[in-house]
């Protein structure tokens, strides 16, 4: 009997026995910083040799299965040295004290090369933003950033729109600057500018952003001529727990174009995981002040197909129109006026007659840009994923990006986003050696309007500019009457203006408002200065590493896509009245890559085909070789080509824009439409010219543009590891570039009407340029660190446009020379919880050329600042900080706004 009991007593412990080892044995332990004693989030604790793995949570704990014992556990995380530790006992909680990283460049990029490799081995140039940059940064936003990046230039069209450039043709909307947000192509596909900081990745949320300058369509297809940016979001199986940040500031301390007001920038944070196979997480970031300030009211001369700027005002010139002055736009050679009134009153003949020669242009009374734009910048982001885990090796994601507000943005001329809505969603599967990826972009423009054009519109509204008893008959009345009495020119312009004016609507009085709001809420179609644009964008793709089967001969990666954009604005902005167009794009890529002498040199080749439904296809091959000098020492150089389809708008746009021209499309259809093959388009140059001599413009089929580049670059570790090193230059020659160019149609048919200018149709139209232009630059790169977590950073980059033919407009836009300095601390005191980063930046005057404004940017130099103090068992971090602190204001793009100083403080929680 009591063998039986004691048998019986080993049952359950049997099943015990049994039930653990189908559970696997459970290791506990936390991670801190060998240094700070804080504990470290997000690190990697995976099973050498195994496929079992997890992260830290916000604490620094992890909890992991395993099948049996003794296993080796390895720890990595950026900034860190990766260790290992061997566990034999699963009842010892494991404390692991994690040293920081010694070495620099050691970070894992996927850019160059669409597999993961260290930057320091990047076959291309590279740079590559941390969270923890982003995080001790001085810089209000996460998109500030890219500003003081080695060759990056950075156009702001308003508070929250800001659009990054590499090497040249920098400006709002670059059609040339791929932009990649989770995989996911972030360039608004009807209004054809990227949106990264408007919807998508929250600060919180920013993993790493990788820019790759130059030409990267091999990889990346259409549009990465100038290069692509990479923003890359946590993964909630890694990024655990609540975290918070708030910003709190001022702008317009000196109350030079608007009064001091706040600034609100609000983040929050969310992400668990359920069980070991599932995981999600929630962001949300909120942004409102009252935005810059596009102040120029320098005069424009609209002059051919480029304008100048010039010194003239309103008081010294009746044609004036300003930078940033909307409704100037309208003019009328007066002469022609008063001849009419000669008609009318044959006494006054003689006298008109004396005032004919030169035309004297008159342009309408005009508002200021704060008068017709909403001060008030508004940006709400919200986004969310679920991550499943089927085993190790393959993961699903579901995601969502959703963002709208208010921002303003410069195209053809300036436009108020108002209420825009943009999403993304996106279905993916990654699986060690493959991903399928399907996402949708939809866009909704809301009540977003031309500005320029409703301000005109508006004039008109209130009186129109023709007519017997128009504002230019009751103009040339009064400036007929006054120079009957004697008055100078000068004086007779003043008095006409002043009658012509008497009613005018104040800005901000409730005629101004009603008269705005009616005119801002009718689509451009019916007269009025509302765009209505629902374009969506659907892509498919996939792409297979299949090294795991060709390693012994090469590495070989292969990938394919198929895009759809369908083109919706009612007619408002493309030729889609009748109906939505739809554009069709396919695209397949493939990849080798070997090492060579004893894996000093590795050499890839790469090539890409793409085939868009309106344009002949194009392949676009790529060849790189990084060869290793020494240990950390490395030699990179490439040859690279990129090319572009032309844009949705500039295949099928169809808008009328200032000055009564009107912007269309490439595509032959369109200009049938128009009857380019039946009423001819004439050169406007030929009849401008003195004497006039009409010459017909032929329009050849468009075709993509594309570049080919040849860099060479170094990358090093010197001085005992401490000093990294990055030097390159490159030289890129550009071909069938695409420009816009005016032509001039008779609204009669007959070219004879030409000679007068109330018959001219002027037409935009984007054209190849039969000339080459090339661009060359260099940049060098140093960051050392010192002692007492001191770092210092320094950067200096240039790029030139040469060879570029007679009367052609690049619009390159980029200065010749720019620098950035840097200095900070992430931990002194004596607990090492103070921290601190001052940078420097300074950039060459230039000119910028867009269609809506040229002139001449002036030379720029900011301060940035943080300081930061931070509570490590609270897991808290104060920050006071400014952008501008010297509150200099400057302009990176003509016509844009006046940029000053921003000063915050903000509180975070939990931020890693």
């Amino acid at each position: 009997m009591m063998r039986k009991l004691r048998l019986w007593a080993l049952v359950p412990a049997l099943l015990f026995t049994l039930f653990a080892q189908a559970q696997g044995i459970t290791l506990n332990g936390v991670v801190r910083n060998s240094s700070t004693r804080e504990p470290v989030p997000a690190v990697s604790v995976s099973v050498k040799g195994g496929g079992q793995g997890t992260y830290t949570n916000e604490n620094g704990v992890f909890r992991l299965s395993v099948p049996s014992l003794p296993v080796v556990l390895v720890f990595s995380s950026v900034g860190f040295d990766a260790q290992e530790s061997t566990v034999s006992n699963a009842k010892a909680a494991l404390n692991i004290d994690f040293v920081p990283a010694s070495s620099l460049g050691q970070e894992v990029v996927v850019s160059a090369s669409r597999v993961p490799e260290r930057l320091m081995e990047s076959a291309v140039t590279v740079e590559r933003v941390n969270a923890a940059s982003i995080r001790n940064a001085p810089a209000a936003s996460f998109y500030d950033v890219m500003a003081n990046v080695k060759g990056v230039d950075l156009t702001a069209s308003s508070l929250t729109f800001k659009t990054p450039s590499t090497r040249g043709f920098n400006g709002s909307g670059n059609l040339r600057f791929n932009q990649l947000m989770d995989g996911m192509d972030n360039q608004a596909p009807g209004l054809n500018f990227a949106v990264g900081s408007i919807i998508g990745v929250t600060e919180l949320d920013v993993e790493s952003m990788e820019l790759l300058p130059g030409a990267s369509s091999a990889l990346y297809g259409p549009g990465g001529m100038n290069g692509t940016l990479l923003i890359n979001s946590k993964n909630p199986f890694r990024y655990k727990g609540l975290s918070l940040q708030v910003k709190q500031g001022i702008m317009h301390v000196d109350g030079k174009y608007r009064d001091p007001s706040p600034y609100y920038n609000w983040n929050l944070r969310y992400a668990n995981t359920v069980g070991q196979k599932f995981a999600y997480k929630i962001n949300t970031e909120f942004i409102k002040a009252k935005d810059w300030v596009a102040a120029d009211y320098r005069n424009y001369n609209r002059t051919g197909i480029i304008g100048n700027i010039d010194g003239s005002t309103r008081e010294n010139n009746p044609n004036y129109d300003g930078v940033n002055m909307y409704g100037d736009e309208t003019t009328a050679d007066l002469r022609q006026v008063l001849a009419g009134i000669g008609q009318q009153a044959p006494f006054l003949a003689p006298y008109i007659n004396t005032l004919s020669g030169q035309p004297i242009n008159v342009s309408r009374t005009g508002y200021r840009e704060a008068d017709v734009v909403n001060p008030n910048t508004i940006n709400f982001k919200l986004s969310g994923a679920m991550h499943y885990k089927f085993n190790p090796r393959l993961e699903a994601v579901a995601a969502a990006y959703w963002g709208t507000g208010n921002t303003v943005y410069t195209g053809s001329d300036r436009y108020s986003l108002k209420d825009l809505k943009i999403g993304q969603y996106k279905l993916e599967l990654n699986h060690t050696n493959w991903f399928l990826r399907a996402y949708t972009t939809q866009e909704n423009a809301g009540q977003s309007y031309n500005a320029t054009v409703t301000t005109r519109l508006l004039n008109e509204a209130w009186k129109p500019s023709t007519g017997s008893t128009g504002w230019y008959a009751q103009y040339g009345q009064a400036f007929l009457a006054a120079k009957l009495a004697g008055a100078n020119d000068a004086t007779a312009h003043a008095q006409a203006r002043n009658l012509a004016d008497v009613g005018r609507p104040a800005a901000g009085t409730p005629e101004f408002k009603t008269l705005l709001d009616r005119i801002r809420k009718v689509p451009i179609r019916n007269g009025g200065g509302l765009f209505v644009d629902k374009t969506d964008l659907y892509n498919f793709e996939g792409q297979y590493n299949l090294s795991h089967l060709t390693r012994s001969f090469a590495d070989i990666l292969v990938g394919a896509n198929f895009k759809r954009y369908v083109l919706n604005s009612g007619g408002t902005l493309f030729a889609d009245s009748t109906g939505t167009i739809g554009i069709n794009e396919v695209g397949a890529y493939v990849q080798a890559s070997r090492n060579i002498l004893e894996d000093r040199v590795k050499l890839t080749v790469s090539g890409r085909y793409d085939k868009n439904q309106n344009f002949e296809g194009r392949f676009t091959p790529r060849a790189t070789a990084m060869v290793k000098l020494a240990k950390n020492n490395n030699l990179r150089l490439s040859f690279q080509t990129a090319y572009r389809f032309p844009s949705t708008q500039q295949q099928w746009i169809n808008l009328d824009v200032t000055g009564g021209l009107k912007l269309i499309g490439g595509v032959q259809d369109l200009k049938n439409f128009y009857g380019f093959n039946t009423n001819p388009v004439y050169q406007l140059e030929s009849l401008t010219s003195n004497p006039p001599a009409p010459k017909v413009a032929n329009f050849n089929p468009l075709k993509p543009e594309s570049v080919t580049s040849y860099e060479a670059g170094y990358k090093g570790l010197l001085a005992a590891e401490k000093l990294l090193v990055d030097v390159y230059g490159y030289l890129g020659r550009y071909t069938d570039f695409i420009v816009r160019t005016v032509g001039v149609q008779s609204k009669t048919g007959n070219v004879a009407d030409l000679a007068n200018r109330a018959n001219w149709q002027l037409y935009s139209v984007p054209v190849n340029s039969t000339g080459k232009v090339a661009t060359y630059g260099y940049g060098i790169s140093l960051d050392y660190r010192l002692p007492a977590n001191f770092t210092a950073g320094f950067n200096f980059s240039s790029d030139v446009l040469d060879n570029v033919p007679a009367g052609f407009v690049a619009y390159f836009n980029s200065p010749k020379y720019r620098t950035n300095l840097s200095l900070g601390n992430t931990g002194f005191g004596k607990q090492k919880n103070m921290g601190f980063n001052l940078t420097y930046r300074w950039q060459d005057a230039f000119l910028f050329e867009s269609d809506f404004i040229t002139g001449q940017i002036e030379e720029v130099q900011t301060l940035d600042a943080q300081f930061s103090y931070r509570f490590a068992d609270r897991k808290t971090v104060f920050k006071v900080g400014g952008n501008n602190i010297l509150n200099q204001y400057y302009r990176n793009g003509a016509g844009n706004p006046s940029i000053g100083g921003l000063y915050y403080v903000s509180f975070g929680y939990n931020i890693f």
